[in-house]
């Protein structure tokens, strides 16, 4: 089942998705730092700040270039989810961080993740490449919600 090709609500299941496995508990060695209904929530394997995490649905959903304006609740709530997670990892300082998703074709897993990133001034140089504010390969949650809402092509 190819994340590219796929209808962004059609709430399936992919097992070959390394996301849909570990947000619904089917790989061992990775730790969910929040999992409801909707959403999961776990580090990076390549953390770029000291809180690195990943915000996913657990539904296959592909990147964010196929999302429309019937998002953008669930755009919200992988916000809300990684700000909740920070605090509890006690990160208070939420100016200092950055929520965003790489635009395809720069992203290393089809299916939708935000990366929830702090302090973002602890960014070490090839982070800040990676995650960079007003890059043609980075947007930001807001950036995204913007779009969407605007009802702007994926373009």
């Amino acid at each position: 089942m190819s994340a590219e090709g796929e209808e962004p609500g059609s709430g399936s299941y992919d097992s070959k998705c390394v996301f849909c496995r570990i947000s619904n508990n089917q790989e061992s060695d990775s730790e969910l730092l929040h999992s409801d209904e909707e959403l999961a929530c776990f580090r990076d394997i390549r953390p770029g700040a000291p809180h690195h995490y990943l915000v996913v649905p657990k539904k296959h959903v592909g990147n964010c270039k196929t999302l429309t304006s019937d998002h953008v609740q669930l755009v919200q709530n992988m916000v809300e989810v990684g700000k909740n997670v920070l605090q509890k990892n006690n990160v208070t300082h939420l100016e200092d961080t950055r929520f965003g998703f790489h635009w395809p074709p720069f992203c290393s897993i089809s299916h939708l993740h935000l990366h929830v990133l702090a302090p973002a001034s602890q960014l070490g140089f090839l982070s800040r490449m990676i995650y960079r504010l007003n890059s043609y390969w980075f947007i930001t949650a807001d950036q995204l919600l913007e779009r969407l809402q605007a009802n702007l092509p994926a373009s």
